[in-house]
């Protein structure tokens, strides 16, 4: 066992840089052509919808998914999908048409902080001073770095509703894993993610239908390979890697993990996009990390299962 140690903290690794590549992705079809969010957004379900779908089917075949799934579950596969996945990822997509990648990734991070803040609401847990100085540090390091990029940005107004639609996403989120927990521990992850991603695809593909023509899925060669990769590397492939690392390290562990994406976000930004790299911003970076470490830490913090 000593001589794979490595192999769970490699999964979530990749599978944090699998996610922290989707907002270089869609911030690069933006640049490139006239695509609006809800378009790119069913394009990238086009792709990952039949892998899900192989993904439910092998999760049934293979008999991990012994538990039978009630109708309650259904409900709660409806509305997870349609929170978690889809509405989640729809308001994120849109965000990303106003802010950097860097400050939409430290964004979507402070969802573990949401999570505390939630569950304090809704499930009677309690805030401890170390919690209470978590949301301080984290929050003022997404001030520092968002103060930074609205001295600068062009058009304030823009900044601010991606800034609101960006964190709208990590509350969406956030609000997910409250209520996944307990169907995951019933159905298994693999078969409930699978489930739940093709629900999200559903409620995408509607939307499609009402408000756009099918013709504007006749996106350029680059757009279509654009989406496939994000499909593939940044939705399927580290949905499962993460699944898999926390099956073999836990989550807390995974979740510190997880710290390595907003680095990784800012580099690729730089690198790809050109976005500027300033030490304020690294400074808020850091003062966000800080803070869900803290969260991260602690156990009570992590949705009840």
């Amino acid at each position: 066992m000593g001589r794979r140690a490595w192999v769970g903290p490699l999964l979530a690794v990749v599978g944090v840089l699998g996610f922290s590549f989707k907002a270089i992705l869609i911030k690069l079809a933006y640049a490139w052509e006239p695509i609006d969010a809800v378009t790119l957004l069913t394009l990238r379900m086009i792709y990952s919808a039949p892998i899900f779908l192989l993904m439910a089917l092998f999760a049934t075949a293979s008999g991990r998914a012994s538990a039978p799934i009630m109708r309650s579950d259904w409900l709660r596969i409806l509305w997870l999908g349609f929170i978690g996945y889809y509405l989640a990822s729809l308001v994120d997509f849109m965000g990303l048409q106003y802010v950097t990648a860097a400050l939409e990734r430290l964004m979507l991070y402070l969802y573990p902080t949401l999570v505390v803040v939630l569950s304090a609401i809704f499930l009677r847990q309690r805030i401890t001073g170390r919690i209470a100085l978590a949301l301080l540090l984290s929050y003022a390091g997404i001030a520092l770095v968002f103060g930074r990029d609205l001295s600068f940005s062009g058009d304030p107004h823009a900044l601010w509703l991606g800034g609101a639609l960006v964190f709208a996403s990590s509350f969406f989120y956030a609000l997910y894993l409250i209520g996944a927990g307990p169907v995951i521990a019933r159905l298994g992850s693999l078969r409930f993610i699978a489930l739940a991603m093709l629900t999200s695809a559903a409620f995408v593909f509607a939307q499609f239908a009402v408000t756009r023509h099918a013709s504007a899925l006749a996106a350029p060669a680059r757009i279509q390979l654009l989406s496939l990769t994000m499909a593939v590397f940044s939705t399927v492939l580290p949905t499962y890697l993460i699944a898999e690392a926390i099956k073999r390290m836990g989550a807390n562990r995974t979740s510190l993990v997880g710290s390595l994406g907003p680095v990784f976000t800012i580099w690729l930004g730089y690198w790809i996009l050109d976005e500027p790299v300033h030490w304020i911003q690294l400074g808020g970076v850091a003062l966000v990390l800080a803070g869900v470490t803290l969260v991260a830490l602690r156990p009570r913090a992590v949705v009840p299962s």
